[in-house]
């Protein structure tokens, strides 16, 4: 389960980010509604937009490997 709190700043995110919309609507009995919305997308992967992500990762040390190379 996750918190209303938590959710709201999920969907905000979401929300800046371009991939859902939100609308605010009064119900009946004047509670304001806010409803969200999936904005279409496409993602395409290829060779080269892999490659040019993998430039943007890091590699986390495991501390094992690295003590090994300092030993010699």
């Amino acid at each position: 389960m996750i918190s209303r709190p938590l959710l709201y700043m999920h969907l905000k995110k979401l929300e800046s980010a371009g991939l859902v919309t939100s609308h605010m609507e009064l119900s009946e009995d004047g509670k304001a509604l806010n409803y969200y919305e999936i904005v279409p997308f496409a993602l395409t992967l290829s060779p080269e937009n892999i490659a040019e992500a993998v430039k943007t990762l890091t590699v986390k040390s495991t501390g094992a490997a690295d003590e090994k190379e300092d030993k010699k």
